[in-house]
């Protein structure tokens, strides 16, 4: 097996240089592999190679079986001389499989000068205390303006390319509506073990949420969670959906109203908090999707009555990441990172205990 520093004349020369591609050689003798395909051949070669781990780890590149496959349709590979686009073509016949990487290619959304409260940067991963009402991924009601489109912007030139596009690497979402801690990765690499800190749960995250009621003072809850039967649009607990487990504790109680309360997700489900709480009877104040305020009625006093329609109107889901703490994906180092209550969710406690 033969990692090369030559790179195609109209590309440059200096493999080290990340404006150019990589060009990786496999002689398919040096391996006894018990695969035939070629997108699997090539995927497992490059895992039992130490030179070519050594390479991709240099620059930051990791290459999964989804991004082989997406090299072999787009004419990046050579077997024997001879460009091929079949992932499947059987690998026991040949001799000698060239793989190019070529540059990232540039994002699709376009960069846009958004401020972002930073709290921790370095080559490798940026984490962010992301403010309420931006979303992370542009979407059809989302085209601009997003997270994505304030990373592209802020992190320019270090961001080093996942799956071959100059993008930040996203491993979890908080909610358009949720504030607080999020980490981003840089480059391939770091995306790549984030994920499986991620996929793992190695890792402790914590989130404060304002809720309807009061639950007991701790518990642990652990129902699946799957696409509601009844609207599309929401998650509910259902008995095929994905094992979900929310830890949580009660922080403070606001009687007759509500609590604040902290959560511990041992799972990343979409709207786990939000569901989970509201499954308990406790949906998350503001919450228009799952929150289930008490009605008026529930009131004699007239003082409580305003009370309880001051807090019925707050604007959003009184949900924020307050801790998260992990491993560097890259240097293992201990990291742990906090957010502050941001300003609307403390007036909105503030009015509760008057």
């Amino acid at each position: 097996m033969e990692i090369t520093k030559e790179v195609f004349s109209v590309f440059g020369s200096n493999i080290l240089d990340m404006t150019v591609p990589i060009k990786i050689v496999l002689v398919v003798k040096d391996f006894n592999l018990p695969f035939e395909r070629l997108d699997t051949w090539v995927t497992e070669a490059i895992k039992v190679s130490e030179p070519a781990k050594q390479l991709l780890n240099e620059h930051n590149f990791f290459i999964s079986r989804s991004r082989v496959k997406n090299l072999i349709e787009d004419k990046q590979l050579k077997v024997d001389g001879e460009i091929v686009n079949n992932p499947s073509l059987k690998i026991k016949n040949c001799e000698i499989v060239e793989i190019l990487l070529p540059n990232p290619s540039e994002a699709i959304p376009l960069p846009e000068k958004i401020e972002l409260d930073v709290l921790y940067e370095d080559e490798f991963i940026i984490v962010i205390n992301k403010k309420s009402g931006m979303v992370v991924h542009p979407a059809p009601g989302s085209p601009n303006g997003t997270l994505v489109n304030a990373l592209l912007y802020h992190c320019g030139e270090s961001l080093k390319g996942i799956g071959g596009v100059k993008r930040p690497g996203i491993v979890h979402r908080l909610d358009k509506n949720t504030s607080g801690v999020m980490v981003i990765a840089k480059t391939e690499l770091a995306h790549s073990n984030l994920c499986k800190i991620f996929f793992n749960h190695d890792l402790d995250r914590r989130y404060n949420a304002v809720v309807w009621g009061q639950p007991i003072n701790r518990g642990v809850i652990e129902k699946p969670i799957g696409r509601s039967h009844l609207n599309r649009k929401k998650m509910a607990v259902v008995e095929k959906g994905k094992m979900a487990i929310t830890k949580w504790k009660v922080l403070n109680i606001f009687n007759p109203f509500a609590s604040l309360i902290e959560c511990k997700l041992e799972t990343g489900r979409t709207h786990q908090i939000r569901v989970h709480m509201s499954y308990l009877g406790h949906g998350i104040i503001g919450d228009d999707l799952y929150g289930k305020p008490k009605t008026q009625k529930f009131f004699k006093n007239s003082y409580l009555k305003e009370k309880n329609k001051l807090i019925k109107s707050f604007s959003r889901q009184a949900l924020h990441a307050t801790k998260l703490c992990f491993n560097h994906p890259i240097n293992n180092k201990y990291l742990e990172f906090s957010s502050q209550l941001p300003k609307d969710i403390s007036v909105l406690i503030e009015d509760l205990r008057v």
